[in-house]
């Protein structure tokens, strides 16, 4: 196995080993920050336009999910680098740039979105403003990855993720219809229906974004100690697989959630504040803050994670020491990026952009971008010259290869969909 350019000293990596909660905490908290606000977004609309009958799909992103997973913790457990890095290595500078530039597109308006989802949630909560707690909490998440090292980060993020069990309270005090819920999360129905096409292609086109498998590989390949034997190796995979399966979970719930009290209303929402403000009259206060909860919850576990993948992707694109267990003096440039991209979602939202237009052009141009780095990311675990003799199974290449190929047909559509106004 050749190493990737600028592998981080072990020294400077974080130890996170066990089977409990702590040994499987990154995997968790990489899988959960898929459901950032702009997902709990998605699924509030989709929720509310579709009620009960794309549960399934919600469902159909554990496997997708997991295989994209376990493929990356395995890609950083064994090449002991992060994809970014390893793109430089093997392809080149230039089509890592394509890499880069489809992560930090995208990454720099869904933290704006997030940030001022985040902070609608807080202020629901406390029945305030949500404005002025824009800033604020911008500046006390990166204050939290300034001042804590990465198993420090860890350690609060895995146990926040707990929150997300506010999303099944909301379900539950929704009052579904529950045989409906069970029809539509276990009997497929196909259609090709507007709402219910667009419906599903966004599901798909925003649970498998590019920034949370890099990610990853970056918590495994360079934020902490790997540990190659075959025991890390399968314990990396299996809290891979178990975090997905928690996300897709949380996600059903939000459908669930959102179909029982909006979709039976036929309230319209663009967003997961609207979708929140919006259960006060249909299914009660109680529901509404424990909807706004979750809110919450996913914006702190998702912006770190979205600040900080953007940095590693720029600073391995250019060379530069990075690491959350870096001291701020050392890795100046990545830290910088870090708080610049929070600085910009501030500025964003204090100038009343439209974030949620902007947003809708940056999930096209996800979708479009996350086959490339899913591509590169298999090609990778079969690549001999990056894992040597371990690379991934037949059978686990065949199953990315699915996954890379659903999400670009998904993509496609969601244009051609778009451009015929079918979507």
């Amino acid at each position: 196995m050749t190493g990737a350019a600028d592998p981080v000293p072990p020294h400077q990596r974080a130890r996170t080993r066990g089977w409990s909660l702590r040994g499987i905490g990154p995997e968790l908290v990489a899988a959960a920050s898929d459901n950032d606000p702009t997902n709990v977004g998605t699924a509030a609309v989709v929720g509310a336009q579709t009620t009960y009958r794309l549960c399934w799909v919600a469902l159909l992103v554990a496997p997708l999910l997991a295989v994209v997973q376990a493929i990356a913790a395995h890609v950083g457990v064994v090449a002991q680098n992060d994809l970014q890095t390893l793109t430089v290595t093997r392809y080149g500078r230039r089509v890592a740039a394509v890499l880069m530039a489809s992560v930090v597109v995208v990454n720099g308006v869904t933290i704006a979105a997030d940030l001022g989802a985040g902070a609608d949630g807080l202020g629901l909560l406390a029945n305030v403003s949500p404005q002025p707690l824009v800033a604020p909490l911008g500046l006390a998440l990166v204050g939290l990855l300034l001042i804590g090292k990465y198993d420090e980060l860890v350690a609060v993020l895995r146990y926040a993720v707990i929150g997300f069990l506010a999303f099944a309270i909301a379900a539950v005090l929704a009052h579904p219809n529950w045989p409906h819920v069970l029809r539509g999360s276990f009997l497929p129905a196909l259609s090709f229906r507007k709402e219910e096409l667009a419906g599903a292609l966004a599901v798909l086109g925003t649970t498998l974004t590019t920034y949370v498998y890099l990610w990853e590989t970056v918590e495994r390949g360079v934020e902490q100690q790997p540990d190659g034997t075959g025991v890390g190796l399968a314990r990396a995979r299996a809290g891979a697989v178990a975090g997905s399966l928690f996300t897709a979970v949380v996600f059903w719930a939000m459908l669930v959630a959102s179909g029982a009290t909006l979709g039976r209303g036929h309230v319209a929402v663009s967003g997961a504040a609207d979708a929140a403000r919006a259960l006060r009259p249909v299914a009660g206060a109680g529901t509404e803050k424990w909807f706004a909860a979750g809110l919450v919850v996913s914006a702190v576990v998702a912006l770190p994670v979205l600040m900080a993948s953007t940095a590693h992707v720029v600073g391995a694109q250019f060379n530069w020491r990075r690491g959350l267990s870096e001291p701020v003096g050392d890795a100046k440039a990545f830290y910088g990026v870090l708080a610049a991209s929070v600085a910009l979602a501030v500025a964003l939202s204090l100038a009343h952009v439209s974030v949620f237009g902007m947003l809708v052009v940056a999930s096209v141009v996800g979708g479009l971008g996350a086959p490339v780095g899913l591509v590169l990311l298999v090609r990778l675990a079969r690549d001999p010259e990056v894992m040597g003799e371990r690379r991934i199974s037949r059978r686990l290449s065949a199953a990315g290869w699915a996954v890379a190929g659903s999400v670009t047909c998904s993509g496609l559509a969601f244009v051609a969909g778009a451009a015929v106004g079918k979507i």
